[in-house]
């Protein structure tokens, strides 16, 4: 039997729908003579509900039930049993399996339900049915399970009435947790005190009870009182994916044994599943009764609760761990069998040849073996105990092998090194058959005596790794000092002309150089520096030659003389002012007055609207705001230099109120009104006021005037003197007020 614990998804056992519904049921009778019967309705429900109501009465689990008891077709019950106080019994969640650890906040309950009545035998069937809504809203093989309801029933046959026959009754609880992807048995078999045949069938399991809480006499209601009479409907399954006889999926399906009752299959799928088992009772080739069992299954995710496991990474074909180990005959096993808190004692077994057996009860243990040879050996966890795990292993002892090696190189000339393999095997002369070496530059090679040319130096860690026929290994790692000199110096740039002053950027292209060699250089100009590439900053024109002197830390030497490698050429230096200081668009022409030295040419550009190769040229800038004067002057060498100005071409406003104006429509100073440059004036306004402190006009349109009426459509203002306020924001934000008299002349 397969070890497992539980690993349950939280959204299969927490959720709300969870809680307080019935998940199945069974109901049975026994015949006690003289027309006595004594029934058993065993309902199973999920008990974390906390106060589920059942039947109308709330808090106590099934603390009453209806059951209906119908004769032949009449469709009104003979009678109704109003059942209480149900024996009630928790189900073992592992009942099915006893190595399975039962997840926390898993509960189920069964609620037994037994009365006795006496029952005349007749020409009919007797039929008793208990009905109840609803089924958990999860349940994943049933279209809308939240609005199916279970009906139970078992029905008294005349001839099990004639024969005083009692049903069969299930030997089992149900499983309450199954594993998917793990291989399900389990005997649904049942019982018969009368010796009667017994058939077995997956079935379909009955709809009862609805929905509806207002009227619980109705067949809808939650609890119908009484019962709907026979015959019933079948759960709707989902139409395709799964059935009656295929409730579940999976891989085999599930299944159940007609003789034996034994169920088993392979479920793949998560989730809750509505399940129906029937066991059918013959005699002598009659049907003398059926007891169905409805319930649901829930499948979830499941791991081993023992596991035997080695860290071992060969496993051969027979399922044999394979513990190599080579040279030594001292073996340590290390052992990650889980779960610990499971386990309860270990016990080792290896075979030596002899008729003893080596043995361990630690749990990592090392075994002393007289020498080379295969080992057959055995782990058992929980010896003796059910829920047990073992596995075999066979530990491989080889003979020893030796990595070394040497290696051979010139020390001050740049050239590659020479690696001998010098590594040895106790398997036999030619039983190295692999190498792998690192070189500590992030090359590698699988010769067996390579040559390496380094393009660094340093001291370098050389790895070899070697492999004999048994697949033993060994490694070696060594270091190669390695500080030759380069056998060429080679510079970036090789030749150069540039114009002074200048920063030059030597890169030193030799190898193997880095910054543990002393580099010296001279520059050419009665200056020197150090570093592998450095940077010198040429102030003078001349053709100036380079000397490189490069020493290695184990003192090798090597220089070189780089003829008239660098020519530095004059320049010009370039320069200018402008008139007027102040550029505006009242003012936008600008004079450029050339003040650089040694230029033979001249190139200047205007905020990249213009250009010009005069000495001093004339623009006239035509947007305001800050604008870019560049300037590029050339010597006669060739060689460039660049001024830059930015300019601020101020935008100006002005605005002039005149003081008088005849309004008499000769079509001259009709209007009052101010005059200037207004473009990119902002937050006009312009009020006029009489002597008695009257607004007769307000504009915020400079381009609008007073026209002697109030407001522009009153009847006329007289002759005389008023006041007139002005106020505006210019492009640069500035705030400008005007005041002034105006007078009025008809």
């Amino acid at each position: 039997m397969k070890k497992i614990l539980l690993t349950l998804f939280v959204s299969l056992f927490a959720l709300p729908v969870w809680s307080a519904h019935i998940i199945g049921g069974e109901l049975t009778y026994e015949c006690l003579g003289s027309g006595n019967y004594r029934f058993t309705l065993k309902l199973y429900r999920d008990c974390l509900g906390g106060g589920a109501e059942f039947d109308g009465a709330p808090s106590a689990f099934f603390s009453a039930a209806t059951i209906s008891l119908f004769q032949g077709s009449n469709n009104q019950p003979l009678k109704t049993y109003y059942e209480t106080n149900p024996v009630i019994e928790n189900i073992p969640i592992a009942e099915s399996n006893p190595c399975i650890v039962p997840p926390s906040g898993i509960c189920v309950e069964s609620g037994v339900y037994t009365w006795t009545d006496n029952l005349p035998v007749i020409n009919e069937s007797y039929t008793l049915s208990y009905q109840r809504c609803c089924r958990n809203n999860t349940i994943s093989n049933l279209i809308n399970p939240g609005d199916v309801g279970s009906t139970y029933t078992v029905e008294i046959t005349p001839s099990a009435q004639a024969s005083c026959n009692s049903s069969p009754v299930f030997e089992n609880l149900p499983p309450i947790v199954i594993c998917s992807n793990q291989e399900l048995e389990f005997d649904f078999s049942a019982t018969d005190s009368d010796g009667d045949i017994l058939v077995y069938s997956l079935c379909t399991p009955l709809v009862g009870g609805g929905n509806d809480t207002g009227n619980p006499t109705i067949y809808s209601g939650v609890a119908p009182d009484p019962e709907s009479p026979p015959p019933y409907s079948g759960v709707p399954f989902l139409f395709g994916q799964y059935s009656a006889s295929n409730p579940m999926g999976g891989s085999p399906p599930l299944s159940i044994d007609a003789t034996t009752g034994l169920l088993t299959g392979v479920p793949i799928f998560l989730g809750q599943f509505v399940v129906g088992v029937c066991v059918e009772e013959y005699r002598n080739g009659e049907l003398l009764s059926t007891v169905t069992r409805d319930f649901q299954f829930n499948v979830t995710t499941c791991q081993p609760t023992v596991e035997a496991q080695l860290n071992v990474p060969e496993i051969d074909d027979d399922g044999n761990y394979r513990i190599k180990v080579c040279g030594d005959s001292v073996v340590s096993i290390d052992n990650i069998s889980y779960q610990l808190n499971f386990i309860n004692d270990f016990l080792w077994s290896v075979d030596i040849g002899t008729d003893t057996l080596e043995n361990s009860a630690d749990f990592d243990p090392t075994f002393n073996l007289p020498g080379v040879g295969a080992y057959p050996g055995n782990l058992v966890l929980n010896p003796g105990l059910f829920c047990d795990d073992s596995i075999n292993f066979i530990i491989d002892v080889f003979p020893g092998l030796e990595a070394d090696f040497d290696f051979e190189y010139d020390t001050c000339d740049y050239g590659p090194v020479t690696f001998f393999d010098l590594s040895e095997s106790g398997a036999g002369p030619n039983t190295v058959i692999g190498w792998d070496w690192t070189f500590g530059d992030g090359d590698v090679s699988d010769n067996q005596n390579p040559i390496h040319l380094y393009k660094i130096p340093g001291d370098l860690n050389v790895n070899l790794t070697i492999r004999d026929t048994n697949q033993c290994e060994n490694q070696i790692s060594q270091i190669v000092p390695y500080f030759p000199v380069p056998d060429l110096l080679i510079l970036e740039p090789n030749r150069f002309a540039g114009c002074v002053p200048d920063s030059i950027f030597f890169l030193n292209l030799s190898v193997p150089i880095d910054s543990t060699y002393d580099i010296l250089w001279d520059f050419g100009d009665g200056n020197i520096g150090e570093g592998v590439s450095p940077y010198h900053f040429y102030q003078d024109t001349g053709v100036f030659s380079i000397n490189l002197d490069i020493t290695s830390p184990i003192g090798c030497k090597t220089d070189t003389f780089f003829e008239e490698l660098i020519t530095m050429l004059p320049n010009a230096v370039a320069g200018f002012d402008y008139n007027p200081n102040e550029v505006s668009n009242f003012e936008p022409e600008v004079t450029f007055i050339d003040e650089s030295i040694d230029a033979a040419a001249f190139y200047w550009n205007f905020n990249n609207s213009d250009f010009s190769i005069e000495q001093n040229p004339v623009h006239t800038f035509l947007d305001t705001g800050l604008v870019t004067v560049t300037q590029i002057v050339t010597h006669e060498s060739g060689c460039r230099d660049t001024s830059i100005t930015i300019l601020d071409v101020i935008p100006k406003v002005s605005y002039f109120l005149p003081n008088a104006f005849t309004p008499n429509l000769d079509g001259v100073h009709d209007r009052y009104m101010g005059t200037g440059v207004t473009f990119g004036m902002k937050s006009f306004n312009m009020t006029i006021w009489n002597r008695y402190g009257e607004l007769v006009y307000e504009t915020d349109d400079y381009s609008k005037g007073w026209n002697g009426r109030k407001n522009n459509t009153g009847q006329e203002s007289p002759e005389g003197l008023y006041m007139v306020f002005v106020e505006y924001i210019t492009p640069r934000n500035e705030k400008v007020e005007l005041r002034s008299y105006a007078t009025l002349v008809r």
